[in-house]
């Protein structure tokens, strides 16, 4: 049965934002001074964190679930699904796909361009030299997160210990088929979770984060699968051609169905 009109209305406009969300991402920042993570936990994450920094180019296909609640209290799930490909230090693209977006990004080195397929239009921003600065320009800039981004940063541990007060190790795990080490964490607005390859390459399997004051604790939920450590990337990959009739937009917005749209400055968003 289809909701009523009142209730899409507002549930696509809480749908709109995430346009090219993974997840849900949190800013780069520092653990609480006093905060106790077991010693397992930290390791595990920080082998993590450093082998993904140690990778100058990597793929990766993702499925995201992502939960709302509706006006209602009605809590509903929606999933997507995309792929990734990173250079380091400064190019980047990523897909998403889903029931209310068909989104790209691209990220040459001095331009990020963020396109909706279905509106067949573009916006971009100029400045950023490196994968660090072309996401935190999205947050900043359009307000827009790729959600799950921490992963993407030269240091990942940083931006997810963001006001960490505690974090332990929860023990062996198995996700997909592949053997995992599962680490908890708590900070002041969510927790999360995170499952990381055990072995000699320690990748993160799966991330959960969870808005546990928002009613009903709504989950956004990454797998990472397919990874590749030696891709082959052509140039072209990350730079953007505009497809015919494409239009430019000064200002990002959304509109009801999750597409990128022209917004007046000032704009709900």
């Amino acid at each position: 049965m289809r909701p009523p009109a009142s209730r899409a209305h507002a549930l696509l406009r809480a749908l709109a934002l995430a346009a090219l969300a993974l997840g849900a991402g949190l800013a780069p920042a520092q653990p609480k001074a006093n905060a106790k993570i077991d010693a397992d936990a930290d390791r595990i994450l920080k082998a993590m964190s450093g082998f993904l920094a140690a990778q100058q180019a990597f793929t990766v296909d993702y499925d995201v679930d992502n939960e709302v609640m509706d006006t209602d209290g009605q809590k509903l799930q929606f999933s997507a699904s995309g792929t990734i490909a990173a250079q380091r230090p400064g190019k980047l693209y990523a897909t998403r796909r889903g029931g209310f977006a068909d989104a790209e990004l691209f990220f040459d080195g001095q331009t990020v361009t963020l396109l909706g397929k279905n509106a067949n239009m573009y916006y971009q921003l100029s400045g950023p030299r490196s994968i660090d600065e072309a996401i935190d320009a999205l947050r900043t800039k359009a307000n827009l997160d790729i959600g799950g981004a921490d992963l993407l940063y030269a240091k990942p541990a940083e931006g997810m210990l963001t006001d960490v007060s505690s974090g332990m190790y929860l023990g062996p795990a198995v996700v997909d088929g592949v053997d995992c080490d599962h680490l908890a964490f708590r900070a002041a607005q969510v927790d999360w979770q995170l499952w990381v390859q055990r072995g000699d390459k320690p990748l993160p399997v799966k991330y959960v984060i969870t808005s546990k004051w928002v009613t009903g604790a709504p989950q956004y939920a990454v797998r990472l699968h397919k990874w590749n450590l030696q891709p082959k990337l052509d140039a072209q990959r990350f730079a953007f051609t505009p497809p015919a009739g494409a239009k430019k937009v000064d200002s990002l917005a959304t509109n009801e169905l999750g597409e990128l749209a022209a917004g007046a400055e000032g704009a709900q968003r």
